[in-house]
């Protein structure tokens, strides 16, 4: 079955107020469910990448861990988990930001990535881009060779790209 992107957008759930008044909150679970909406967001990203020579797939705790994984396995590549503080068992190093609504911090294994990889960073959400900042930042400090930043969906109202500079692509499945 071919699915259009409006189809994958029609099959998102929004959700006001969450997770504080004011923030409309788009769930992608609704698309992780639907075994043909998984399967469209996989064919869709395995093909925007596949040619990229992508070593480490970065996901971003938590959504990030889905589809993460799943690129990893079609690209041949490793997975990296991108945490928040405490999650990670080895030596760490940590990025600060804020956030549409407080500050926070992730990690990654200060060996989790080196300067042989090419990395393909991953969220479900680019929105005002303070977590995948932080996590490119972190990733950076580990010198790979290339970084690409991926998102299912982009809220490009909030110009959340234009925290990246140009020595990163950033690019969405589905823009709202």
């Amino acid at each position: 079955m071919i699915m259009s992107k409006e189809t994958l957008i029609k099959s998102i759930r929004e959700i006001p107020d969450f997770p504080i008044p004011g923030i409309l909150f788009y769930d992608v679970t609704t698309l992780f469910k639907d075994p043909w909406c998984l399967q469209e967001l996989s064919n869709i990203m395995f093909d925007m990448y596949k040619d990229k020579g992508i070593t480490k797939v970065v996901g971003i705790e938590s959504r990030g861990f889905i589809m993460g994984p799943i690129l990893a396995t079609r690209l041949n590549a490793g997975f990296i988990p991108i945490r928040k503080p405490g999650k990670l068992p080895a030596e760490t190093i940590e990025e600060s930001y804020d956030k549409e609504y407080g500050k926070d911090t992730v990690q990654i294994h200060k060996d989790a990535l080196d300067e042989n990889d090419v990395v393909l960073l991953h969220d479900d959400l680019l929105a005002t881009g303070g977590t995948m900042k932080a996590a490119c930042e972190l990733v950076k400090r580990l010198k790979p060779k290339k970084v690409y930043v991926n998102f299912i969906i982009e809220l490009k109202d909030l110009n959340g790209k234009s925290l990246f500079g140009d020595d990163v692509e950033v690019e969405s499945v589905l823009s709202l």
